[in-house]
């Protein structure tokens, strides 16, 4: 990976630094501390992620490189409270989440988390509108509110005319941007996307990832996007790299003397 990137080691220093920062400096919208996770095959024990400390910042579209089986979905599913970590802690907003209990993970899953994956997940009975609709309602919007945000939403991503159109009426990129808005619907701070544009032809996920980054500076959201995709990650704020259980941070070389972190 050296050869795409260039080491941070001011970043690498902040991620150890405790969860009050210093005066002056942003508060991190996710904080993990030192969290560790093992799994078992038969009386083998696997560690996945060994002791991860890092900082994501509000408008950071940062990229999640590794091999497979490197621990980046490992990751992301404890981030995004769908799996606990072993030890360690995790901080959604300054708020800690280690200890949540299931409902208490659920619900902000509901209000602060967005997830993308590689395949869109969309409900095939509904269309485009509709599926960016529903989570909202079930986070207790109104549908009046629902409808609007959604058409706010899918327009910005240039779906204006697929809004009636149910997913199988609509190519894989069109698919992919619906999910995006499903994702970002009830203005989540968190959005955690795992290879988004991985399903996509080299086109088609060139214009997924600029819907995805125009989000992202749109919105202020701080983002995870986990990737094989190195030309990608290349153009993201950070790049955070899965290597035998830790996690290293980069500035890809292109975002050297930008002024862009």
């Amino acid at each position: 990976m050296s050869e795409y990137y260039q080491a941070n080691q001011e970043q690498q220093q902040y991620a150890q630094q405790t969860i009050e920062q210093p005066q002056g400096h942003p508060k991190p919208i996710l904080a993990i501390r030192d969290v560790t996770k093992s799994y078992h095959q038969g009386t083998r024990e696997i560690q996945v992620l060994n002791s991860i400390s890092a900082d994501i910042f509000k408008g950071e579209a940062i990229a999640l490189v590794g091999p497979s089986g490197s621990g980046k979905s490992s990751l992301l599913h404890i981030l995004g409270m769908l799996d606990k970590a072993d030890s360690g802690k995790v901080y959604l907003n300054g708020q800690d989440c280690t200890n949540f209990n299931d409902a208490e993970r659920t619900a902000i899953r509901k209000s602060d988390i967005g997830f993308v994956y590689q395949f869109h997940q969309l409900l095939p009975e509904f269309s485009a509108l509709e599926n960016v609709v529903i989570p909202q309602l079930i986070n207790g919007h109104s549908q009046k509110e629902a409808m609007a945000r959604a058409k706010v939403i899918l327009e910005f991503l240039g779906l204006q005319e697929r809004l009636g159109h149910r997913p199988n009426a609509m190519s894989g990129g069109e698919q992919q941007r619906v999910a995006i808005a499903r994702a970002i619907a009830n203005e989540p701070t968190l959005l955690l996307a795992d290879e988004p544009t991985g399903n996509l032809d080299p086109n088609t996920a060139e214009r997924v990832f600029q819907s995805l980054i125009g989000l992202i500076r749109q919105t202020g959201l701080a983002a995870i996007i986990a990737t094989h995709n190195l030309e990608l990650a290349s153009r993201m704020d950070r790049v955070l790299q899965m290597q035998e259980g830790k996690l290293y941070s980069y500035i890809p070389q292109q975002q050297q003397g930008t002024g862009e972190l």
